[in-house]
C-alpha cells in the first residue's frame, strides 16, 4: 500500500506472513518447513490431538490478539539454526566435508565447483549430494554402467531392435535436420565408411535428436527402461518415486517438464577432429528442470576422417582440466566418451550479452527477440571461452564424461557437449 495507507488496517498478506511467522508455535516437520503444513496431526477419530487449523487463521488470529505493526520485522532467532553452518569458503567448507562425510569417497573437481562421487554404491551418497544440491552445484558419480545390463546399450543392439524406426536425425555441421531411417545412423555409428556425406563430400556428422523420449522410451524399450531406472545414480532424488524427487509429489494440477528418458546419440570423434573444437553436437542452452545424464555406451569409430583414440585424449588433453581429469585420462580402464563445458545459472546474463557482441562483431543480425541461448544457436570454442572469461569474469567448468559416468546438473545451468 501506500506509505499514508501504511498501517494494521491496511497491511498486505506479505506483512502478515512475515511478521507473524516467529510468533507461531507451529512445532517442527521432517522437512523443515517454517509453517505448519495443512493437515490434521490427530488420530483417524480426531479426539487425541489438535487439528491443524488452516495457517491463514493461524496468522490473522494471532495479528488480531497480539496487534503486531506489520512494518516490525519479527524476532526469530536464527543463530542457533545456523551457528554449526560452515562459512561460504571453499577450504572451510571442504574441511567440514572431509569430518562429516568421512565414510564418503569423493573428489572435488573443476576448481572446487563440481562434487565427483566415486563410489556409485555408497548408501551415504544423497546425504553429501544434498550438501553440494543446496548450492547449485553439479555433481558427477562415476561407475553407472557397472550396475546395468551392457549388451542392451550397444550400437548394434539397438540398430538391431529399432533399425526400421523413423526419427530426426541433426546434422551438426549445418543444423539440417532430415526426418530418416534410424539404422542409416546406427551403421555409421562405428563404422566411417557407412556414414552418410554432404555436398562438399565431406562425412556427416550426426546427432539423433532425443529419439525415444519420455512415454515413447517407456513403451519402445520397456527392457532399456527398466534397465535404466535400476541403475540410476542416487535413487533418493532420481528415480522417479525417490522419496526425495519433487517432481514425483506434485499435485496432478501441475504442468510437469519433459521428464524423459529420453536418449541422446552422436558421432563424436569427427568434432576432436575440428579445428578449434567450433563444433559441437549440443550447442550452449539451459534446461528448465535438473537433468542426469548417463552416459551409457561409448564407440570407437574407425575408418578415414575420424581420430584414434590416442589422437582423441591429445585433443581432449588440450582442454583446461584439472589435475583428476587428466589423470583419469591416462587410466587406461576409463573410457572418455563426451566433453561438457558448464555454467552457472547466475553468469547467464553475461554469457547472452556476450555472445550479442559476438554476433555483432561477425556481422551477424541481432534481433530483439533473438536469444542465443534459448535459440541454442551457439557452441562457444576455446578461443570464445578464453574472450568470456578476460571480458566478463565467467570462468568455464570443463568437465570430461567417461563411460558410466551420471553428470547431474541443477535447472538453470547451462551446458554444451
Amino acid at each position: 500500500p501506500p506509505a499514508s495507507q501504511n498501517n494494521e488496517q491496511g497491511s498486505t498478506l506479505r506483512d502478515l506472513l512475515t511478521t507473524t511467522a516467529g510468533k507461531l508455535r507451529l512445532g517442527s516437520t521432517d522437512a523443515g518447513i517454517a509453517f505448519a503444513p495443512v493437515y490434521s496431526t490427530g488420530t483417524a477419530s480426531g479426539k487425541s490431538g489438535r487439528t491443524m487449523p488452516n495457517i491463514l487463521d493461524d496468522i490473522i488470529a494471532s495479528v488480531v490478539e497480539n496487534k503486531i505493526p506489520p512494518n516490525r520485522a519479527p524476532k526469530i532467532n536464527v543463530k542457533s539454526e545456523i551457528k554449526d553452518e560452515p562459512k561460504d569458503d571453499k577450504k572451510c567448507i571442504q574441511d567440514d566435508y572431509s569430518k562429516r562425510y568421512s565414510d564418503i569417497q569423493y573428489s572435488w573437481i573443476c576448481d572446487k565447483h563440481v562434487l565427483w562421487l566415486r563410489d556409485h554404491k555408497n548408501s551415504n551418497n544423497w546425504k553429501l549430494f544434498k550438501e553440494c544440491w543446496k548450492q547449485g552445484r553439479p555433481v558427477l558419480v562415476s561407475g553407472m554402467h557397472k550396475k546395468m545390463n551392457f549388451s542392451l546399450w550397444k550400437a548394434e543392439s539397438i540398430s538391431l531392435d529399432f533399425g526400421n524406426q523413423q526419427a530426426d536425425i541433426l546434422n551438426c555441421k549445418d543444423s539440417i535436420i532430415s526426418n530418416t531411417n534410424v539404422k542409416e545412423f546406427w551403421d555409421g555409428f562405428e563404422d566411417v565408411s557407412k556414414r552418410q556425406k554432404v555436398k562438399n563430400g565431406e562425412t556427416a556428422l550426426l546427432k539423433l535428436k532425443d529419439w525415444p523420449s519420455g512415454e515413447d522410451f517407456k513403451a519402445m524399450m520397456p527392457a532399456r527402461y527398466e534397465d535404466l531406472l535400476k541403475s540410476l545414480p542416487l535413487p533418493e532424488y532420481c528415480s522417479p518415486e525417490g522419496k526425495l524427487n519433487l517432481a514425483s509429489h506434485l499435485p496432478g494440477f501441475f504442468v510437469r517438464p519433459d521428464l524423459g528418458p529420453r536418449l541422446c546419440s552422436a558421432y563424436g570423434e569427427c568434432v576432436a577432429a575440428t579445428k578449434d573444437h567450433d563444433i559441437g553436437t549440443t550447442n550452449l542452452h539451459i534446461e528448465v528442470s535438473d537433468v542426469v545424464n548417463i552416459l551409457v555406451y561409448v564407440g570407437i569409430a574407425k575408418g578415414n576422417g575420424v581420430l584414434s583414440k590416442s589422437g582423441v585424449l591429445k585433443k581432449l588433453e588440450e582442454e583446461d582440466l584439472d589435475d583428476l581429469l587428466r589423470k583419469r585420462l591416462k587410466d587406461s580402464s576409463e573410457l572418455p566418451g563426451a566433453l561438457w563445458h558448464i555454467y552457472a545459472g547466475k553468469d547467464a546474463d553475461k554469457i547472452r550479452e556476450f555472445l550479442q557482441k559476438i554476433a555483432k562483431e561477425q556481422g551477424l543480425e541481432v534481433l530483439p527477440e533473438h536469444d542465443p541461448i534459448r535459440d541454442q544457436s551457439w557452441y562457444v570454442n576455446k578461443k570464445l571461452r578464453q574472450r568470456l572469461f578476460e571480458e566478463y569474469g565467467v570462468k568455464t567448468c570443463t568437465v570430461i564424461q567417461f563411460l558410466g559416468d551420471a553428470i547431474i546438473l541443477p535447472a538453470g545451468a547451462l551446458h554444451q557437449v
